[in-house]
This record gives structure tokens, C-alpha cells and sequence, in this order.
């Protein structure tokens, strides 16, 4: 993992990691550093690299990086008041379609070639047509306020996790084990690509391969950054710590311990997916700066990424699924019964909920835990970001 083009001046990265709705995280995290950040303040973030919904962050913030805190703002308002519709089809009619194509197409043959999942995300297509101006991503280049913003999508012929990135001229495309840089012009479907989870939403052709959810087999998340120029990166992820149980009710609940629900084991799957390759990558990169101090600057081989990379993360101080699991209640009638079969609607199988709430009420808790948990490390953030004011206090209240 080495920065294309090595400088004396530190170039900060922005990593959004994937997530489905757990990405209104990301946004009440980014509020903070808008307010941290002076009145009129440029764009702190040249390198922008999101995966899967952080993908759809990412653009959304690239299209204005010209105007950084009115950017954060437009991001903010359209998760304050997202609805489950805005993203896939929730309706009856909607629903039941989609599953009747799901059944036929996977069960019996039907279909032909058209990709098909449980979901239909057409209304999500529509939503970022609607909400980005992607022209905005050629001016801030042009404008030197953005050096590339780039997103990873999995091409499921090539088996490569490939990030298309569009930028400046001057970054040379790359081609790692099963990682490739695509220099590019972004568009809604490379957003739509990155983020479709897999079975969840129907994957999306790009030229000549199919491509589904970026997260799928990358084992590298911040290596985009870094190829792109970063030199130290802030990662914003999803996780959330689990929830610690007393010793007597997490003994009681092995004694009745009963068969993992579809619910459940969807949920350990898109964790892995999402969240344990961009933990092992930050892993990964501190053991690397720990062995970069041991040698020499003059002693270090040249393209062995040992050059040492600043990594600030936050992710989520609470566990997005307990979260997820006291919203169930605002999905549709008709998803509750969706869901209720596979799960996903107790408590056991909040994990996967927690990826398809896209309701007001859960964005906006998410909003303000992200706020809330960026502002406890207000000190670290504005030495990171070299500011030298605080002007806005701890726990000031989100505004959109």
C-alpha cells in the first residue's frame, strides 16, 4: 500500500467504509467536522474513497467539495428525512413482484439474463439522479480542491474488487492480487454497482461485467486511498461495539440456546463483509508504521509501502443492531412480514435490519451517535485535520 506520489505536504484521506443504512453514521460524523472546521473552510479531504453506501456518501460529497459545509449539509438533510421507499420498493405490489421474480428466476430458470434480487432498488436510481450533480467532481478537480474521489465495486466475472476513480490526470492506474484502479467519469450506476449487496440487490452492468457490492472481497479498504495519494487517512466506520452482557444472562441464554434464525446468519455474513476486512486492513497498517519506525527513512525499500500513514478512526460507540432493533417498527406492514419469516424483525436478527432501515427515525439516531461520538474525539480530529479553534462546543445539537 504506497501512495502514488510521494510529497512533503501530507495529503489527508477520507475512507467511508460500506454498510447499507448504517451509513447515516458516517454523515453525523462528517457533520461534526463541518462545524469543526472554520466558517468558508475548504475542502479538508483531496482523497475520497467510499465502498457500498459509503460509495454514495463519498460522491455526494465530492460533487461539492467546492462548497464543503454546504455539501455536509444537503448530505445530512436527504438522510434526516430518507424513507425505506426512497431506496427499494416496500409497497405490496413492489414487494411481492420482486419476490415472485426472485423465486422464478433462482428456483425454476425464469427470467433470462436480467439480474434479479429479493429487492428492487429502482427508487434509489432516481433518488441520486435526483441529488447529485456528479459535473460538480470534474470542477472541484479543475479547481485543485479535490485531488480523486474514487468507489469499489466486485466484478463477479473477474472475481477482482475493482475501484473506479476519477481524478487527476497524473494518478496512475494500478493492479494488485485482485484489486484494479480504473481511472474513470463516474456515474449513477458505478454508486448503484458499489453498493448492491449481494442477493439483497440486483447487481449492475458496467461495460462488460456485472458488478455487485464493493465490500465483497476487499481485503484492502484504505489501499484505494493511498494508491491515490493519501499519506494519512480518517476512517469512518460502521461497526459498532458489541453489546457486553452480564455473566448470568449470557450463561442462561447458551443454556437455551436454539438454532440460528436466516436472520441471524445473514447477519454475521454481511458483518464479516462490511466490517472484519476494513478492521484487519487498519490492523494490518499499524503493524506496518510500528515496523516503519524500526528502520531507517535512508534504510527503507523503495515500493514496500513501509512509509509510516496517520490513521484516525471512528466508528460507532454503541451496537447498530440494538439500535436497528428499536426502529423496527417504522419498515412497512408490508416488510414486517417480509422479514418476520427469515428473522429479521426479533431481536436475534437485527443485524440484518440494521442494513435495511433506511427510516427517518434510525438514520437520525444514527446522525446523532455519529455527531455525538466524532465531537468525544474532537481533540484528536482537530490536530488531525491541523486546526487550531474549537468553535463549537461538545454536544451542540445537529442542525440540517
Amino acid at each position: 500500500m504506497t501512495p502514488s506520489t510521494p510529497s512533503s505536504e501530507p495529503v489527508t484521506g477520507l475512507i467511508l467504509s460500506g454498510g447499507g443504512a448504517r451509513a447515516a453514521y458516517q454523515v453525523g460524523v462528517l457533520a461534526a467536522i463541518a462545524d469543526l472546521l472554520p466558517d468558508a473552510a475548504q475542502n479538508p479531504f483531496p482523497v475520497i474513497v467510499g465502498t457500498s453506501a459509503g460509495a454514495i456518501n463519498a460522491v455526494g460529497l465530492a460533487c461539492g467539495a467546492l462548497h464543503f459545509g454546504e455539501a455536509i449539509r444537503r448530505l445530512t438533510k436527504v438522510w434526516q428525512g430518507f424513507h425505506t421507499a426512497q431506496v427499494y420498493r416496500s409497497d405490496w405490489p413492489g414487494v411481492l413482484r420482486q419476490a415472485s421474480r426472485f423465486v422464478g428466476h433462482s428456483l425454476l430458470g425464469l427470467g433470462g439474463d436480467v439480474p434479479v434480487a429479493l429487492l428492487d432498488s429502482a427508487p434509489l436510481r432516481e433518488l441520486l439522479q435526483r441529488e447529485l450533480d456528479l459535473s460538480g467532481i470534474a470542477a472541484s478537480v479543475r479547481q485543485r480542491q479535490l485531488r480523486a474521489v474514487a468507489v469499489t465495486a466486485f466484478g463477479y466475472e473477474s472475481g477482482h474488487a475493482v475501484t473506479f476513480y476519477q481524478g487527476r490526470a497524473t494518478i496512475d492506474p494500478w493492479m494488485r492480487h485482485r484489486r484494479v484502479g480504473v481511472p474513470t467519469r463516474l456515474t449513477v450506476d458505478h454508486l448503484l454497482a458499489s453498493s448492491a449487496i449481494p442477493l439483497l440487490f440486483p447487481s449492475v452492468k458496467i461495460n462488460r461485467e456485472y458488478f455487485g457490492d464493493g465490500a465483497v472481497r476487499q481485503s484492502a479498504p484504505i489501499s484505494p486511498a493511498l494508491h491515490l495519494g493519501a499519506t494519512r487517512v480518517l476512517v469512518i466506520g460502521v461497526g459498532g461495539e458489541p453489546q457486553a452482557e452480564p455473566e448470568g444472562v449470557a450463561s442462561a441464554k447458551a443454556l437455551a440456546a436454539k438454532p440460528p434464525s436466516l436472520a441471524q446468519i445473514g447477519g454475521h455474513l454481511l458483518n464479516s463483509t462490511f466490517i472484519d476486512s476494513l478492521e484487519g486492513d487498519i490492523e494490518l497498517l499499524e503493524r506496518l508504521n510500528l515496523m516503519s519506525k524500526l528502520i531507517p527513512p535512508e534504510q527503507r525499500p523503495r515500493g514496500l509501502g513501509l512509509n509510516p500513514v496517520e490513521v484516525l478512526v471512528i466508528s460507532p460507540s454503541q451496537p447498530l443492531d440494538v439500535i436497528a432493533a428499536r426502529h423496527r417498527h417504522e419498515l412497512s406492514a408490508v416488510l414486517r412480514l417480509f422479514l418476520r419469516g427469515p428473522g429479521a424483525t426479533k431481536a436475534s436478527g437485527a443485524g440484518v435490519l440494521s442494513y435495511l432501515l433506511f427510516e427517518a427515525g434510525y438514520c437520525n439516531e444514527l446522525i446523532e451517535l455519529g455527531y455525538q461520538d466524532a465531537m468525544t474525539q474532537k481533540v484528536a480530529l482537530s490536530d488531525f485535520l491541523g486546526l487550531t479553534s474549537q468553535p463549537v462546543e461538545q454536544g451542540q445539537p445537529i442542525t440540517a
